[in-house]
């Protein structure tokens, strides 16, 4: 078993799941759905492991929101 860390945000009306130890992500109608839909994806991805996959553990995490000049 392995521990997933993700982010989740709203982008228009569904809600995105992002994992951090992976390149996959997914989405669902509820914060929720968009996890267990996550969780899925990342276990496919997972399936075979071929040697080229990359998940690697995630430390700490923060999310955050800021403003810049552009």
């Amino acid at each position: 078993m392995r521990s997933l860390k993700y982010v989740v945000y709203r982008e228009g009306k569904y809600y995105v799941s992002q994992c951090l130890n992976a390149d996959v992500s997914s989405f669902g109608k509820t914060i929720e759905e968009a996890v267990e839909n996550l969780k899925d994806a990342v276990e496919l991805y997972l399936r075979d492991e071929p040697k080229n996959i990359s998940f690697h553990d995630v430390g700490d995490a923060l999310i955050g929101e800021t403003q810049v000049h552009a």
